[in-house]
């Protein structure tokens, strides 16, 4: 695992909401930014996971009323849409192109929402999905290159099934990786996966050619 120090905290104000993101910044290397994002869990849960990946800039941010980012609309929910639309100006604002991005939970019912509304964003998506109702036919014609993951210790839960389920739905299927649904944690929220383990096969899906 590789320590980054170079985090720098940055607040981004969009329609109801200022949204606090950590920018981990590696210039030296020629891949896309890389986008952690979950859903409700902020930017604190993928401190480990971020560490694997030192040799490219990584961004995590807390979602619209989440830890750091607080709501200035007084509502007291968000659709996925909203957090598409909330991750589509945060990506603008990095100002570095197209970016990969890694989604779980609730991030990747968020992921699929701005992958259908906004593909030109995005480089590759790997997206494990819940409850939601996705655009099938917006994300099949799509340019961004959709992958499904699924734990390997989760089949059964919610999170597993919604997986199979969108996979099936595109035609596809999901990539299996190491651990739970916690898999990439190590130790944040008390919990502790695979995260080494997890890194070394997202960065396989990631280098992995479309098709």
């Amino acid at each position: 695992m590789t320590t980054v120090t170079d985090r720098t905290t940055h607040m981004l104000e969009v329609p109801g909401a200022v949204l606090t993101y950590d920018v981990r910044r590696n210039d030296a290397g020629s891949e896309p930014a890389l986008v952690l994002i979950g859903s409700p869990m902020g930017a604190a849960g993928f401190g480990t996971l971020a560490g694997y990946f030192g040799d490219r800039t990584v961004v995590t941010y807390d979602p619209r009323g989440v830890e750091r980012s607080r709501r200035t609309d007084g509502a007291a929910t968000t659709t996925p849409e909203e957090h598409a639309d909330d991750l589509s100006r945060l990506i603008a604002a990095l100002d570095a192109g197209p970016v990969d991005l890694f989604a779980s939970s609730g991030g990747a019912v968020n992921a699929l929402a701005l992958v259908a509304a906004h593909p030109a964003l995005l480089g590759q998506n790997l997206v494990p999905c819940t409850h939601y109702e996705p655009d099938v036919e917006a994300l099949r014609s799509a340019s961004t290159r959709v992958v499904l993951a699924a734990g390997a210790e989760s089949d059964g839960e919610l999170a597993h099934r919604g997986a199979h389920a969108v996979a099936e739905r595109l035609g596809t299927t999901p990539v299996t990786f190491p651990g739970g649904h916690n898999g990439f944690l190590g130790g944040e929220y008390g919990q502790t996966g695979e995260p080494e383990a997890f890194a070394v096969r997202l960065r396989e899906v990631l280098a992995a050619p479309a098709g």
